[in-house]
């Protein structure tokens, strides 16, 4: 197969984005990224983004959305939102407490997802669910990881972000391998135990076993950065990363 391609959550530059989003894409194609991952718009109108995007030669890989933009009236609305910046994958970083203080509410939002993946179908588009460490911490007997995912259709996509696995004790490499062909959008976040500022191939992440079960069985399009601390300006510190993964042969 061919090289993955490279996204940016721009949440990773949130602040620089804010004041001045047109700059940071173009500065972010300069990089050598090859899409962007939303999490918001800055006030942004969805044409004014696409048009953004396009003159950068940027791909919209996806958005982090709440769970309350999928559901009832609104999803509608963020579904043509989205169609505009061409975009498919509509992906959940976060739950309500209500919707993950049980392994019953777990459940219950497991069968949200699916009604959800069964109205995008037709438009094309995806959702999925995005980690933090929460979720590889036994809850009711079982990791509320695999209650959500054991429960899920295989269109629900399995958003695994490798750091924040990590800090919840978890291996990625594991849950890449227990649900195959689910990791369609990976987030690289590097982990280490010695320094919590640590860039992409700077800590303990296996990246090599990532890399080969993204590439193997993961059915993953996309690989996309996420930097949440930062040694240096973010913006530096996402440029370092991508080197990074160049470097590595990505």
């Amino acid at each position: 197969m061919g090289k993955i391609p490279i996204g940016l959550q721009l949440y990773s530059i949130r602040e620089d984005c804010q004041k001045d989003l047109a700059g940071c894409l173009k500065a972010v194609a300069e990089m050598g990224y090859d899409g962007v991952d939303f999490a918001g718009y800055y006030g942004h109108e969805a044409k004014d983004v696409r048009k953004m995007v396009d003159d950068v030669g940027l791909k919209v890989c996806g958005a982090h959305l709440g769970l309350d933009l999928l559901t009832g009236d609104a999803l509608k609305e963020t579904v043509e939102f989205q169609r505009i910046l061409g975009n498919k994958y509509l992906i959940v970083p976060g739950l309500p407490e209500e919707r993950r203080n049980s392994r019953a509410a777990w459940m219950g939002t497991a069968k949200i997802f699916n009604e959800i993946a069964e109205k995008l179908e037709p438009e094309g588009m995806m959702t999925g669910y995005h980690n933090h460490a929460i979720e590889f911490k036994p809850m009711d007997g079982e990791l509320p990881w695999d209650t959500f995912f054991g429960n899920t259709k295989d269109e629900v996509i399995m958003q695994l972000d490798t750091g924040n696995a990590m800090h919840g004790g978890a291996d990625p490499v594991e849950f890449l391998k227990k649900y195959p062909g689910r990791a369609i959008t990976v987030h690289l976040k590097e982990y280490s135990s010695t320094n919590d500022k640590a860039l992409i191939g700077e800590g303990d992440c296996p990246w090599d076993e990532v890399f080969e079960a993204c590439e193997s069985i993961g059915n993953t399009e996309w690989y996309i950065v996420e930097q949440e601390s930062y040694a240096y300006p973010p913006m530096e510190c996402v440029e370092i990363c991508i080197k990074n993964l160049r470097n590595m042969g990505k």
